[in-house]
């Protein structure tokens, strides 16, 4: 007869009073925390403040989950959600030095936009339409005798690459920006990408915990879009000469530790602070064109800038809109918008009375690499 086998494993412990308190405390404020949230999804549904169906619902968007996420998304932008999310975010973040899905952490203190990484479905189809829109809109600005000149700004995961460190960009997006450019000036619109300009500048053309260029990126980029005018035989008017001050270094929180859900942590324990010196500029006097100007606003628009600039929170932040006046040596109507991706601001601008009224000779465009291959879900319309 066999001997049973001895176990090695050892004995389950034994719980005592105080583990027994505190797990069953533990599953009931878990189990009223689940009642409240389902408590707050039902009247949610119920008060027609979350939509169950888009109204434009399509069988792929219910194949790749669309209808799903999007419920999930208004979810997660209710109140109750909204703080359980904040302290499950900073809780990884004080632990693990997570970021969440929409930011990753590169190398010390260098934070970077998921977006930039990803490859999105039908990408090049994607980039393929968003051409052909700038095509269509070059031709009409053309008809009003408007010429258009395009800048892509590259990704910061591109420019400042030697911050990625376990981080890994795909490789299918090396080319992606160029290509587009490429085919836009093949096409007979005026396109330049800004990404050898930044490469020069390295990665301090980027902001650390930010989305967005540094000034140093900014000043390098307007230079480069400057040549270009001048290139296309245009001249910026009214002619203004701008100084330009450096103030203290101050604190700038970076638009990445919000994505992070960060921002409403203490500073000492949020990503590390960056300080910034940023830019003052200010209009240099020119009494000899004073006369003129005057004359001017008797007797025509020609004291207004000639040149407009469309595009996103690129062009209202770091000054870039303020260096590129001090490139071009004059004046801009600045009509970016913050959050416009691909179309906000060309449909902000082209919808403005200012457009109608007093039409440019010059409209820059100014639009990111990371908008290149999204949908074209908002046509712009002349």
């Amino acid at each position: 007869m066999v001997a049973p086998m001895s176990s090695s494993s050892p004995k389950p412990a034994v719980a005592t009073e105080f583990t027994a308190r505190v797990s069953r405390f533990g599953g009931a404020v878990f189990v009223l925390f689940l009642a409240a949230s389902f408590a707050s999804s039902l009247w949610l549904f119920a008060s027609g403040k979350i939509q169950m169906l888009a109204p434009d619902l399509s069988r792929d968007a219910v194949l790749h989950g669309e209808v799903t996420h999007r419920i999930a998304k208004q979810l997660s932008e209710s109140g109750l959600a909204q703080k359980a999310a904040d302290l499950e975010r900073g809780a990884s973040w004080l632990l693990f030095h997570d970021t969440g899905a929409r930011v990753r952490p590169g190398c010390a203190g260098w934070l970077f936009l998921t977006d930039e990484m990803r490859i999105n479905r039908h990408a090049q189809v994607n980039a393929q339409t968003k051409a052909a829109a700038v095509r269509d809109i070059q031709q009409q600005l053309a008809r009003r005798g408007i010429e258009l000149l395009v800048a892509v700004v590259p990704d910061k995961s591109r420019i400042a690459s030697a911050q990625l460190c376990d981080l890994r960009r795909p490789v299918q997006l090396q080319h992606r920006a160029e290509a587009w450019v490429e085919g836009l000036n093949k096409a007979g619109v005026s396109a330049v990408d800004l990404a050898p300009v930044l490469q020069s500048v390295g990665s301090d053309a980027y902001l650390r915990t930010d989305t967005h260029w540094s000034e140093a990126g900014a000043s390098a980029a307007a230079r480069a879009i400057a040549v270009q005018v001048q290139a296309m035989g245009i001249s910026a008017t009214p002619h203004k000469l701008y100084d330009i001050a450096r103030q203290d270094p101050a604190r700038r929180p970076g638009d990445l530790v919000r994505l992070a859900g960060l921002e409403w942590l203490p500073v000492g324990l949020q990503p590390a602070v960056e300080s910034v010196a940023a830019s003052r500029f200010s209009e240099k006097a020119d009494l000899s064109q004073r006369d003129a100007d005057n004359l001017d606003d008797l007797f025509g628009d020609d004291n207004l800038p000639n040149v407009a600039l469309i595009g996103t929170s690129f062009s209202r932040n770091s000054n870039f809109a303020e260096f590129l006046q001090q490139a071009l040596g004059a004046p801009i109507g600045d009509f970016s918008k913050d959050g416009g991706e691909f179309s906000g601001g060309a449909n902000g601008y082209f919808s403005n009375p200012a457009f109608v009224q007093t039409p440019p000779k010059l409209v820059i465009w100014e639009i990111p690499e990371r908008d290149l291959q999204t949908p074209y879900s908002e046509p712009i319309k002349l």
